[in-house]
C-alpha cells in the first residue's frame, strides 16, 4: 500500500458541488427579488462557505472547494460574463433516473461577437477561499467546450467568426487569461468540468453532434487542443485535472455509454494531470478504457453516488477498487463522488447528512487503502 498523495488529487477527493443550506437559498430567492442587496447577498454566502469549509476540513478532505455556493448552475455563471456570450433558452432534454424521466431545459448559450474577459471571473471567489480554508482550495471552471458543444457553428456569430478556427483561438485566449489571474491569486488545484467528452460516449449524443454539423469522432481531438491552448498559463506547480459526467440535475442525468469511444484520445491527447471519472453505475461502463491512462496520471474513480442519500457499501468499494487496479496501478488511483452533490443551486434528492456521512465514507476507504 501507498501513502497518501501531498499532492493533488488526493487518494480521497471530491467533484466540488455541495448542497446549498436553506438560508442561502432563501437569500437567493430575495436577491431575485430585489429585496437583497449584492453585498448582503456576498456576506450570506462568506457565512455559509465558511460553515462549509470547516465541514469538508472536518471530515479530513484534503481539497476544499466553496461548494460553489455563489452559482445557480455550474457552468453559467462562468461562460456568461465572457462579453459576447449570450443566454438563451435551451433545448428540452428527457434526464433519466431509476424512479423515471423528467423533462428539463438547461439554458444554451450564443456567440454574438468577438470574446473578450472584462474582467476576472471567480478570482475574487478564490482568493475568499483560500484566505480561510486550511487545507488545499480547489476552484472548478467549466470546460471551454460548453460554449461549442450545445449549440455548435450555428449559435457562433458568423460575422465575428467567419472562420471557426478564430473561435477556438478567442475562447483558449480568454480562458487563459482567467487562468493566470488565478495562478498569480495562489491556485495550484483546478478542475475542468469537461462533460462534453462523456457525452460523445453515447450514442444518441454522438448523432446530436451529427446533427449540428460535427462529426463525433473529431471533436475530441478538437477539445483536447482547445483545453491545452487554455491552460498554457498554468504555473508550474498547478495540477489541473479534468472532470466527466453524464449530466447531473435532480439526481437525474443525461448520458449513458463506457468511455472507449474517446479513451485513447482523453487519456493521451489532453494535456492534464488527472481525471474525475463517473463509475457509480453500469452507465459508465467497466475499467478496461483505463488502459490507456499514461502512468504519469490519475485517476480518481467516482465510485460513491451523489445522485442517491442511500450510503454505500465499504466492501463493495474496495471490491471495485480492486477489480479497476488490474487495469490501472492502484498507486495511480484515488477515490470521490462520482459528480457534485449540486451541480445547479436546488441540488440533488439527498440531505446534508447524507452528503456527509458519503465523504465521510470516501476519506475513510481511501485511509484504509492507502494508508
Amino acid at each position: 500500500m501507498t501513502t497518501a498523495t501531498l499532492t493533488p488529487p488526493f487518494r480521497a477527493d471530491q467533484v466540488g458541488s455541495l448542497l446549498r443550506p436553506a438560508a442561502l437559498l432563501e437569500a437567493r430567492d430575495k436577491r431575485k427579488r430585489g429585496e437583497l442587496s449584492a453585498v448582503d447577498m456576498r456576506h450570506i454566502e462568506d457565512a455559509a462557505i465558511r460553515d462549509v469549509v470547516t465541514m469538508q476540513e472536518d471530515l479530513g478532505l484534503q481539497s476544499i472547494t466553496d461548494g460553489e455556493f455563489r452559482r445557480g448552475l455550474w457552468h453559467m455563471d462562468f461562460v456568461c460574463d465572457f462579453a459576447n456570450v449570450e443566454q438563451t433558452a435551451g433545448i428540452p432534454i428527457k434526464f433519466h433516473s431509476d424512479q423515471g424521466d423528467i423533462e428539463f431545459c438547461p439554458p444554451g448559450v450564443k456567440i454574438t461577437g468577438r470574446l473578450a474577459r472584462p474582467h476576472p471571473i471567480f478570482v475574487e471567489d478564490f482568493k475568499f477561499l483560500k484566505s480561510i480554508a486550511n487545507a488545499t482550495p480547489k476552484i472548478t471552471i467549466p470546460s471551454p467546450s460548453v460554449l461549442h458543444f450545445r449549440g455548435g457553428r450555428k449559435a457562433i456569430d458568423t460575422a465575428a467568426y467567419p472562420d471557426i478556427d478564430e473561435f477556438y483561438v478567442d475562447l483558449a485566449r480568454v480562458y487563459r487569461e482567467e487562468i493566470r489571474d488565478l495562478a498569480d491569486a495562489g491556485c495550484r488545484y483546478l478542475q475542468i468540468d469537461e462533460v462534453n467528452m462523456a457525452f460523445l460516449c453515447d450514442p444518441n449524443l454522438r448523432d446530436f453532434a451529427r446533427s449540428i454539423g460535427e462529426d463525433p469522432a473529431r471533436l475530441p481531438h478538437t477539445y483536447a487542443n482547445l483545453v491545452n491552448a487554455a491552460t498554457t498559463a498554468r504555473h508550474r506547480d498547478m495540477t489541473v485535472c479534468l472532470h466527466l459526467c453524464r449530466g447531473n440535475a435532480r439526481s437525474h442525468w443525461i448520458a449513458d455509454g463506457g468511455y472507449e469511444p474517446v479513451a485513447e484520445v482523453l487519456f493521451n491527447e489532453f494535456n492534464v494531470d488527472g481525471y474525475f471519472l463517473e463509475y457509480d453505475s453500469s452507465r459508465a461502463g467497466d475499467f478496461s478504457p483505463l488502459r490507456f491512462v499514461p502512468k504519469s496520471k490519475r485517476v480518481v474513480l467516482g465510485l460513491v453516488t451523489t445522485k442517491k442519500g442511500a450510503l454505500e457499501n465499504k466492501d463493495d468499494i474496495k471490491r471495485r477498487l480492486d477489480e479497476a487496479s488490474k487495469v490501472i496501478s492502484l498507486d495511480q488511483l484515488a477515490l470521490s463522488p462520482q459528480c457534485g452533490f449540486a451541480s445547479n443551486a436546488e441540488g440533488n434528492q439527498l440531505t446534508v447528512d447524507e452528503e456527509r456521512a458519503k465523504l465521510r465514507l470516501i476519506v475513510e476507504i481511501a485511509r484504509e487503502v492507502w494508508g
